[in-house]
Formats: C-alpha cells, sequence, structure tokens
C-alpha cells in the first residue's frame, strides 16, 4: 500500500443532485399511494394496506428496515476493528427467521390483530397490554434517535454533508409519505431504497477493491492482521464477539426487536395469507444475508486501503463511525456523483427505518390508545387520526434494543408457550426483566468493558505522512477520550468487570431469562396450574406445528 496522504473531497453538486433523488422518489411513491388508494379510506388500510400485500415487497422492505444506516456505516467499522467474526450473525438471522416464522407468527396472523399488544391484552388483562406499548414507544423513539442523528453526525464531520438539514429532511420526507400513503406507501418506499442499498455498496465493494490491489490482496492483508479469525468457541460471557454472543446472544437480541417487534408483524399481518407472510419473512433472510456480506466485505477492503496508516489513529476522523464515508470518499471522491450515491445508500437505510417506526408507533398508538378510548370513531375519522399520528420525535440516545427486546420476548413467551403464566406472573416477570437489563445495560454505559473483554484488534500508523495533517484538533481529541477512559478505569469496582463487563448482546437474553424466570416462578407462587408439565409441553410441539390457536383471556384452548 502506498503511503496515504489522507485528502478527500467534499459533496459536490452531482452528489447533492443524487441523493435529492432519493428524496423525490420516496416522496412521490407516498403521493401516488395516497391518490390511488383515496376511496379506501380507513384505518385497516391505512395501517396494514387492507391486508393484500404479496411476499415480494414485503420481503424487501423487511430487509430494508432491519439493515438500517447503522449497518451500513458501523458493521463495516466494526470489521475493520475487531475483524470478520461479525458475519456470524447470519447465523443469528437464520435462528431468527425461522422462530419468527413457525411459532410468533401463526399465532399473530390467525388471531386477526393489528397491534402485536392486542395479544396480551387476550392472553392477560388490558394492563399488561398498555405496560408493553408504553415500553415499545419509548425504545422505537430512542433507536429512531439514534438511526437519524449518529449516521447524519459522521457523514457530517467528514463530507460536509449538512446535519441537521438532513435530519429534517428525513423527518419531514418520512412522515410525509407515511402520511400520505399508509403502510403499502412504506413497503414499496422500502423496497426501492433496498435496491438503493444494495447499488451502493456494490459501487464501494468494487472500486474499493481495485484500489486495494484486487481480491486477492484483501484476502491476504486481512488474513494478516487478524481479521479473518472468524470462529472463536470461547464460552466466556464477557467477551464482545465470540461465535457463542454472537449466535446465541444475537439470537435473543434480535429475537425481540423481530419476532415480537411490531414494526416487523405489521408487516407480515398485511400480507394477503399466512403463507405470503412466510414467505416474506424466508425471502427477507436472503437480503439479510446479503447486506451483511456486502457490511463484512466492505470492512475488510476498508482495513486493506488503511493497514499501514489508520485514519482513526492517525487523527483524520475522531471516531470509528466516521471510517466507511472517510474512506469512501477517498475512493469515490474524484466519481462525481458516487459519493452521493453511498449516502443515499445509508440514508435509505435511515429513511426505511425511520418509516417502519412511524407506521408503527401511529399503528399501536391509534390501537392500543385512541380506539380503546373512542369506540364509536367513524372510519374517515380514525384514518384521519392514524395519519395524524405519523410525526416521530427522535432523539439521539442509546440504542436500548436489547435492553426493552429482551424483556418483551419473555413476555410474549410467557403467554404463548406457558398457558400455565397467570396475570401476576407476567406483571412480575416483565418488572423483574426490565430491572435487570436496564441495569446491566446502564451500568455497562458508564463502566465500558475493558479492552481484554473487547480485544480491538492492532492498527498500524507506519505509512501514514503526519506533515499533511491539517490540525492536531482531532488527535487530542483522541487523546482526551484516551485519558478519560483511563480515568474511569482507575474508579471500577467489582461490578464493572464482571455484570457490567458482560457482551452488549446478552442483554437480551438476561432481559428474557429474568422475565420467564420471574414470571413462572410468581405463577407457582401465586396459583395452582390447571394444566401439566406433559400436557404443556404437547401443547408447546402442537403450536410449533401450525395449529390453529383460539385465544381467551386467561388461557389459550388449542383446537387441533
Amino acid at each position: 500500500m502506498e503511503d496515504k496522504s489522507h485528502t478527500v473531497g467534499t459533496f459536490q453538486v452531482g452528489d447533492y443532485a443524487v441523493f435529492a433523488a432519493l428524496f423525490v422518489v420516496s416522496s412521490g411513491i407516498g403521493v401516488f399511494f395516497a391518490i390511488k388508494e383515496r376511496k379506501k379510506a380507513s384505518s385497516k388500510e391505512f395501517l396494514v394496506g387492507g391486508r393484500q400485500m404479496s411476499c415480494g415487497p414485503v420481503a424487501l422492505s423487511l430487509t430494508a428496515s432491519f439493515m438500517s444506516a447503522v449497518t451500513v456505516i458501523g458493521a463495516p467499522s466494526d470489521v475493520y476493528r475487531y475483524g470478520a467474526s461479525y458475519v456470524i450473525f447470519g447465523v443469528a438471522y437464520t435462528f431468527v427467521v425461522f422462530l419468527t416464522a413457525e411459532l410468533f407468527l401463526p399465532v399473530f396472523y390467525r388471531s386477526g390483530i393489528t397491534s402485536t399488544y392486542e395479544y396480551l391484552e387476550l392472553r392477560f388483562c388490558k394492563l399488561v397490554r398498555v405496560a408493553a406499548t408504553l415500553i415499545y414507544i419509548i425504545q422505537t423513539i430512542l433507536y429512531t434517535g439514534v438511526v437519524v442523528y449518529a449516521p447524519a453526525l459522521a457523514l457530517n464531520q467528514v463530507t460536509g454533508f449538512d446535519l441537521w438539514g438532513s435530519i429534517f429532511a428525513t423527518g419531514i420526507v418520512c412522515t410525509f409519505y407515511c402520511t400520505l400513503g399508509g403502510l403499502k406507501a412504506v413497503v414499496w418506499t422500502d423496497a426501492f431504497q433496498m435496491v438503493v442499498m444494495v447499488v451502493g455498496f456494490l459501487t464501494v465493494l468494487i472500486q474499493g477493491a481495485s484500489r486495494a490491489g484486487g481480491i486477492e490482496s484483501v484476502w491476504s492483508t486481512a488474513h494478516t492482521g487478524g481479521r479473518m479469525d472468524v470462529f472463536d468457541f470461547d464460552v466466556n460471557p464477557l467477551r464482545r464477539h465470540t461465535f457463542w454472543t454472537l449466535s446465541v446472544g444475537g439470537t435473543f437480541t434480535w429475537l425481540g426487536i423481530y419476532g415480537v417487534n411490531q414494526s416487523t408483524i405489521q408487516r407480515c399481518i398485511s400480507c394477503k395469507t399466512e403463507g405470503h407472510a412466510r414467505w416474506a419473512l424466508y425471502l427477507n433472510l436472503l437480503g439479510l444475508w446479503i447486506i451483511l456480506f456486502c457490511a463484512v466485505v466492505s470492512g475488510l477492503i476498508m482495513y486493506t486501503f488503511y493497514s499501514r496508516c489508520d485514519p482513526w489513529s492517525a487523527g483524520s476522523v475522531s471516531a470509528p463511525d466516521q471510517l466507511m464515508p472517510y474512506f469512501v470518499m477517498e475512493i469515490l471522491g474524484a466519481f462525481p456523483g458516487l459519493p452521493g450515491l453511498f449516502v443515499a445508500c445509508a440514508f435509505s437505510g435511515t429513511l426505511s427505518t425511520v418509516a417502519a417506526s412511524i407506521n408503527a408507533l401511529a399503528t399501536v398508538t391509534y390501537e392500543d390508545f385512541v380506539s380503546q378510548c373512542y369506540r364509536d370513531l367513524s372510519n374517515r375519522a380514525a384514518n384521519w387520526i392514524s395519519k395524524c399520528l405519523s410525526p416521530p420525535v427522535p432523539q439521539a440516545a442509546l440504542s436500548i434494543h436489547g435492553m426493552c427486546g429482551g424483556p418483551m420476548l419473555g413476555l410474549f413467551s410467557l403467554g404463548i408457550l406457558f398457558p400455565v403464566t397467570n396475570l401476576k406472573g407476567a406483571v412480575g416477570g416483565l418488572i423483574v426483566g426490565i430491572t435487570l437489563s436496564f441495569w446491566v445495560g446502564v451500568g455497562a454505559f458508564i463502566y465500558p468493558a475493558p479492552s481484554n473483554n473487547t480485544r480491538p484488534l492492532e492498527l498500524s500508523t507506519a505509512g501514514c505522512n503526519f506533515n499533511l495533517t491539517a490540525d492536531g484538533s482531532n488527535q487530542t481529541s483522541v487523546s482526551v477520550i484516551i485519558i478519560l477512559r483511563c480515568l474511569c478505569l482507575v474508579f471500577r469496582y467489582w461490578l464493572a468487570d464482571s455484570w457490567y463487563s458482560m457482551s452488549y448482546l446478552y442483554y437480551s437474553a438476561v432481559g428474557f431469562i429474568g422475565t420467564v424466570a420471574a414470571g413462572l416462578l410468581i405463577t407457582l407462587l401465586t396459583g395452582e396450574s390447571n394444566i401439566s408439565l406433559k400436557e404443556l409441553y404437547c401443547q408447546v410441539y402442537l403450536r410449533i406445528q401450525g395449529s390453529i390457536l383460539t385465544h381467551t383471556r386467561k388461557d389459550i384452548v388449542l383446537v387441533t
């Protein structure tokens, strides 16, 4: 590799034109469906597309929503620093999609519900439904804030792309086409944005591999740098990424935000048949693998390109999340419009995720609150209320998918898999699960895990030309961060190196296990079971085989 001068360009007119085209087309899809479906003014049509969607566009929509700009920008940076073990998430995706399609989907689809939390009222009571809905709303608002703000900030600091302009544009455009076209607009816009994401990734892969010396050079350099050590079977739960944390912990994490998540289930129940919904999930798995592969290979190419001069260590960028935009500007800066294509790729992930969040929030707010308070609303009034609920209030915050998703997964599992669970068990289990997952998650934020658990791989600056650095401000910032981290290590206490150092992928598992264990224990202490353990296992088996479920308020009756 040649010496890197780290001279990158800024956005040009062509780049802004390509980026603007993404927003224009996305808005146009919303207008199209608003005009096409204007005579079908009902809340069901707006929120679930009249339950007439086919599997193809829903599959693309699921993939686009699942792979946000955090994936497009953050995943390659993770591979750059920690290696290609990130690819093991593919195993977790497989388990997640299978369990969602075969276990959770039949329950939600056959019950005819619009909000997944309607199930909790049927199974337990309205209090549990309201509590779960509030947790979901908080979780979604916080996550949406991260998805919008973090990539926009990284792109701003590297490319000079306007920070607040991109944030406001994202919010306005998403709100516009969600409000006009409802779920159908969201699904078809996601399908378009999925294509943009793949094209953007392929552009980076082709040009990046060429600049890095070819695929053989990428493989050789990545192997020498330890990036190809994928399989680490260490069972230590404190290790950040191992085979077990990525496959087992990843399954719990993504199942909590996928199998019982309103955004995902809402798309599935919009399909015309349960078969179409199941096919949408399995086709979506193929899309997940493709995006994951592109992200991992992009990270390896980026490492090869910067193997002798790491921009982060050299102070050219101030945070690892800026590496991918910086890399793109360096390899594509000479081609007008191509940097704009990558930014469109990143913001396609943002738009699809935000749109999914807006539509899901509108659904749960209407179904779980408004419709419960005003039961005699006309179809026209209900439709307008659903549209007015679309504007979001995103705010930058920690992603708490694991902390909220695990307890929610546990709560639904208590209802679906354990008919013995009573109301007190459900409420008590949810409280215990939320407490445990937030305890470990917030503690880990205050006391970051030591490097012997995260194990970042070595980076080099041997080939850097430091004389070309404009100023030392970025290096100073990095030094301050290192000093602060050292101070945190000095004042650590015993929980910091055990409980708080747990891999972030296990937060969901902690919440799930805490919810289920506490729920069953409280049920055992507060009420006798009216079903034997043998009968319970038989019912669980029959559910997985696709038996028809009839839901009542206090139990679940199986009709085979």
